[in-house]
């Protein structure tokens, strides 16, 4: 008895669509670590606003961001884009805590609860937003995902931009080649009739 295969189109992921369970799940906790984040650093900034350290008027900006962040990833559509800043802007966060106290780093995170707590929302968000990302569709098949259901885009189609881009360069150069034919000859109709008088004046 033959076995029956399912075979899958290509294209098309196991977990497609934007509302497949996993999908949902890495949404959810990928936001909740982000909003996570953008809370302690602002509890911790807060404080601190107008001391000569630069870093609370940077924690509080950048906490806003990443809360906006976190709004979009759940309303949004499943844009690769979307999930690609959040992803760079938790790790921006990591590496600039590393960078900051050097190979004192572990130490000072070790006596500090607020500080594991951010790091280890900021990994936890990092591997949520990339797993989002492998598992999202290209910008181009979203768009026309939209279009499909009759939704308005606002941001435009890379593949038709791009189509756009190269039928617009071959359209100059035929207008370019057209006017520079007209000039053509419109110069030469200027010079026979200049040419005419001379002629009757030479016949007269």
């Amino acid at each position: 008895m033959a076995r029956r295969t399912r075979t899958t189109p290509v294209g098309v992921s196991e977990h497609a669509g934007r509302d497949a369970p996993k999908k949902r799940l890495l949404r959810a906790v990928a936001a909740q670590a982000a909003v996570l984040t953008a809370a302690v650093h602002i509890l911790w900034a807060w404080p601190r606003l107008g001391a000569s350290d630069p870093r609370p008027y940077v924690f509080v900006l950048v906490g806003l961001f990443v809360i906006v962040i976190a709004a979009a990833t759940l309303k949004a559509d499943e844009y690769r884009r979307l999930y690609a800043l959040g992803a760079g802007t938790l790790g921006t966060l990591l590496v600039g805590y590393l960078g900051w106290y050097g190979a004192s780093a572990p130490a000072v995170l070790a006596a500090d609860p607020l500080a594991i707590v951010a790091k280890l929302a900021e990994v936890v968000g990092i591997a949520a937003f990339a797993a989002l990302y492998r598992l999202s569709p290209p910008t181009a098949v979203v768009i026309e995902r939209r279009k499909a259901r009759g939704e308005t885009v606002f941001m435009p189609d890379p593949v038709e931009e791009a189509s756009k881009a190269a039928g617009g360069g071959a359209g100059d150069d035929e207008d370019q080649t057209d006017d520079d034919g007209r000039g053509t000859d419109e110069g030469a109709r200027k010079s026979e009739d200049e040419a005419r008088p001379r002629d009757e004046e030479s016949g007269g």
